[in-house]
């Protein structure tokens, strides 16, 4: 098949974004190596901190295009945070004029250590490729982060134009804002590429799941509202059982053709196309290839014929046992990661719900901008608090509470400079990771349960987390007597304060995404408590042709997760209902596997 925003003409700049775990990356990769294939010069660019591209498509990613070996015409490359964030804080120390005192580079050079600056690096070399840094390829395809990061990056371009358009003074958290201005004409640029529909095309990739489904619709409506109007939508993973008597699949198709029976008006209308569930990982040529093939080509060489002695569910514990031993510390702060569309969600839901049944008040939170936390929940519990941290509502606290305090003594011209500032869109980042500084605080007394936004948010939070760190550190040290000095960072390096529990699927990527979180978290000091293997189709009972045909692959996974990654393995079976709704939930966290 060739999908149709695919086909005679297609624009140079190709986004493809979505709810996480809905095929993005997969889809986005086989779209490049059909443009590639026709002989077309194709730049593969991830925006995802967290990016799989590299197992994929076997090649090693840097912030600069590869080749990828065997797709002649086919570069990619990973806009990585940390090493944009460098370049950037060179090239503003470097625009200081000469003689400079090393006491204000010094100053400079802390206010550029934070979040906010690695924002605005990795939004400053997205920009450079809509503009002229990618002149040498036909087309640039752009595989995304999951949806909230996303609309974050896709707004940038208006946010920091209107900012930098009534803003010439010295310095901010970015440091000097000529560096800034010198770009602005960039940034402008960026957003009229992004809004030309002969240019840009948005594909809104989703399953037919109606979570996935309703976040295409939300990301659908905001993105028109920044005048990105040329949308496509692709669904993946349609799903066909072989027949009626096996519950599992054919659940799994009921609830496929319901969810797109109920299609948002707004996207029932958009171009539409289908892509069918196949029995293997998308990872390797072959496969990636044969995503975009017709029905009935060969299957790629990385496709095996399960090993029916494989099959057979081995007993792993469950969800309760995890909440029984999360239950015996009495209070602390859960935090559920890692990439999105593997359920963490669903699993942080269970786990507080887990929790006040066994006798105590839980606060469940989420630090995703999408925040699915009502949709899973869907009623209330007592001894619940549900809530989201809001990054509008959160950035309005913040604003409010700094002319407060840093603005009391200020005069009306004072003031209105600090207000300026706040306008600035990196305000956003720090009173979000101000809200989350002030949740985790509250595990001190009772128990924290936070769903965590896809892994690559989480890594930017964890940064700002560490950047706070070092400047309490540095500029407050604790003094004899005046009581011990902890910030946020030491209280998730506490393995008595603080649990994270890595949720994965049974699949070669999340699996490799969660290992390579998993080292992140231990260079930042912060040990993984367990590992949660969810929707395991081999502890389900299923007999579908199809779904065999994944039991293989899936055995090996739980494998290595369980032989060589995780300190305990906890495995949940995908169930023929999903688990939505209080009862369900409760369900769950009370659940056999064996």
């Amino acid at each position: 098949m060739t999908l149709n925003f695919l086909g005679s003409s297609p624009t140079r700049f190709l986004f493809f974004t979505g709810k996480g775990g809905v095929g993005k990356t997969s889809i986005a990769s086989a779209a490049s190596l059909h443009l590639a294939d026709a002989g077309k010069t194709v730049l593969l660019v991830s925006t995802d901190p967290a990016s799989n591209l590299d197992e994929m498509l076997g090649v090693t990613l840097s912030n600069r295009p590869a080749a990828v070996p065997g797709a002649p015409r086919l570069s990619v490359l990973n806009i990585d945070p940390t090493a944009a964030a460098e370049a950037y804080r060179v090239r503003v120390l470097a625009q200081l004029e000469t003689g400079t005192d090393e006491k204000t580079r010094q100053t400079v050079r802390e206010e550029l250590s934070g979040a906010c600056t690695t924002e605005i690096a990795a939004f400053d070399e997205f920009t450079g490729l809509l503009a002229d840094e990618a002149s040498g390829f036909d087309h640039v395809v752009f595989d995304t982060a999951p949806t909230g990061h996303t609309l974050r990056l896709l707004s940038l371009p208006k946010a920091w134009t209107g900012f930098l358009a009534g803003n010439d003074r010295g310095a901010s958290c970015l440091g000097p804002h000529s560096g800034l201005k010198m770009q602005e004409e960039r940034f402008r640029h960026a957003m009229e590429a992004l809004a030309n529909e002969r240019l840009t095309t948005i594909v809104l990739v989703t399953r037919p799941e109606r979570g996935a489904i309703r976040e295409a619709d939300r990301t659908s409506v905001e993105l028109k509202a920044m005048g990105l109007s040329n949308q496509h939508l692709v669904v993946n993973g349609v799903f066909r059982a072989s027949g009626a008597r096996d519950a599992v699949a054919a659940s799994l198709e009921k609830e496929g053709r319901s969810a797109l029976a109920d299609m948002p008006e707004g996207l029932r209308r958009l171009p539409r196309e289908e892509i069918a569930l196949r029995a293997y990982d998308m990872v390797g040529l072959d496969a990636l290839r044969s995503l975009l093939a017709p029905a009935g080509s060969p299957k790629p060489m990385a496709e095996r014929e399960p090993d029916p002695a494989a099959m057979a569910a081995g007993r792993y514990p469950d969800l309760r046992a995890l909440i029984d031993r999360l239950a015996g510390d009495g209070r602390g702060l859960i935090m559920v990661m890692g990439k999105g569309g593997v359920g963490k969600t669903t699993i942080a839901s269970a786990i507080a719900i887990g929790l006040v049944g066994r006798g105590h008040s839980v606060h469940l939170s989420t630090t995703d901008p999408a925040a699915h936390l009502a949709m899973t929940l869907d009623g209330e519990l007592p001894g619940l608090l549900v809530d989201r941290i809001d990054p509008k509502a959160e950035t309005a606290r913040y604003v409010a509470k700094a002319m407060e305090t840093r603005g009391r003594d200020l005069d009306e011209a004072g003031r209105a400079l600090l207000r300026e500032d706040l306008e600035s869109p990196c305000t956003e980042e720090v009173a979000v990771f101000h809200a989350f500084s002030r949740i985790v605080g509250e595990a001190r007394s009772a128990f924290v349960v936070l769903d965590t936004a896809p892994t690559g948010h989480s890594l930017l939070l964890m940064d700002a987390t560490g950047a706070y760190h070092r400047q309490m550190v540095q500029n407050l040290p604790a003094q004899p007597g005046s009581g011990r000095l902890i910030t946020p960072l030491m209280r998730l390096q506490d393995s008595a304060y603080t649990h994270v529990i890595l949720v994965t699927l049974a699949e070669t990527t999340p699996v490799s995404q969660a290992a390579a979180l998993q080292e992140d978290l231990r260079r930042a000091g912060i040990e993984p408590y367990a590992w949660v293997i969810n929707k395991c189709l081999v502890a389900s009972g299923t007999r579908d042709p199809l779904l065999l045909r994944r039991l293989s692959g899936e055995r090996a996974q739980i494998a290595r997760v369980h032989d060589g990654l995780a300190k305990a393995t906890y495995l949940l079976p995908r169930l023929a209902e999903p688990p939505v709704g209080i009862a369900a939930l409760e369900r769950l966290a009370g659940s056999t596997v064996g």
